[in-house]
């Protein structure tokens, strides 16, 4: 991080954005026979940000913190391709990456998001590769688009991880089960895991409410983004208690997380209520409180959203947040385009 800006650090982060151009390249060109069957879907996603921090007065090319790798400025896709047999489907293969302006280092960036192969067999789903732990709100909420931070941004889990997990649905909800490097965005071997699992009772999307009981031990290391904190993993042992909630316009998340890392009591509590207006829920408006304890400090956030959906490809949102790290509000803007190609 600190030699950003050299012309000797410039060389290699061009190569990577070449290497990693051309493996996306390769990969799509590997399976363009199937792009046009009903099998296999191909996004392309594009999105502009610009944020306003008061305090020092400054404004910034990406959402949150420079090291996270959330909404940045960027160019991407979303690639899914269905693995079928002749009566049924057996798999998902999926990619989602990015190529991302990234302002401390000024210059471009590859994010990797998706890359797992998910197989269907009888008993259970099973997937490896780099996907979601099995682990709160985080394993089940989208945010991949959001502004808003969730758990994992706080610094409570992971987005994605390299691994391994299982799931299986049931009629009264599903289990889940993963054991991954915890590392989080980059792959490191340095003695570190993470362990979960999750049972939840209710779907969503059928019954209009869900609530996961979340467990999960391991040795992880800090990362935020790509970026590696620190060298030694720290012991890690939590419990949490998600719930989600919706009913006409109105939705609810809330998750409350407690437990230790490296020796010390680590605590979260996070809510996420929502309002939708306008035909088809075109607006829509969040708020999101966090109460933290991390290292023995208590932090807060408070964060609040607004979404509007210019068209079925094409999103609008504005967040303002505050929080515990420093004086000063923080503004961000972002429109987000996401199309099948």
């Amino acid at each position: 991080m600190s030699e950003a800006g050299g012309a000797g650090s410039r060389r290699p982060g061009r190569r990577s954005a070449v290497r990693f151009g051309a493996a996306c390249l390769a990969l799509l060109g590997a399976f363009a026979p199937g792009l046009r069957a009903q099998s296999s879907l191909l996004y392309l996603e594009l999105q502009a940000v610009g944020a306003y921090a008061t305090a020092p007065g400054r404004v910034d090319l990406f959402s949150f913190m420079a090291a996270d790798a959330m909404q940045k400025p960027g160019l991407g896709f979303d690639f899914v391709q269905r693995l079928s047999a002749e009566t049924r489907d057996i798999g998902v293969l999926g990619v989602q990456a990015r190529l991302v302006y990234d302002q401390e280092t000024k210059r471009p960036k590859p994010q990797l998001y998706n890359a797992y192969l998910r197989l269907k067999p009888k008993f259970a789903n099973i997937w490896i590769g780099h996907s979601r732990p099995a682990m709160g709100l985080a394993s089940v909420l989208d945010n991949h688009a959001l502004l808003l931070p969730d758990a994992t941004m706080f610094g409570f889990g992971f987005d994605r991880d390299w691994g391994v997990g299982l799931d299986r649905d049931f009629a009264w909800g599903g289990v889940a089960a993963s054991l991954t490097a915890g590392s989080g965005m980059p792959l490191y071997l340095k003695g570190n895991y993470l362990a979960a699992a999750r049972i939840f009772k209710g779907v969503l999307a059928r019954d209009g409410h869900s609530v996961g009981l979340s467990l999960s031990q391991g040795r992880v290391l800090e990362t935020m983004g790509y970026t590696l904190a620190d060298p030694d993993p720290a012991a890690w042992t939590a419990a949490g208690l998600d719930w989600s909630f919706a009913w006409r316009n109105l939705e609810s998340r809330a998750e409350i997380l407690a437990g230790r890392r490296g020796g010390a009591g680590t605590f979260l509590a996070f809510w996420r209520p929502g309002l939708s207006l306008l035909e088809e829920g075109r607006l829509k408006i969040e708020l999101q409180p966090a109460l933290m304890r991390r290292a023995g400090d208590w932090d807060f956030s408070l964060g609040s959203g607004l979404t509007y959906l210019f068209n079925a490809d094409l999103a609008g949102r504005f967040m303002v947040l505050r929080d515990s790290a420093g004086p000063g509000v923080r503004f961000v803007v972002q429109l987000y385009y996401y199309k099948r190609l």
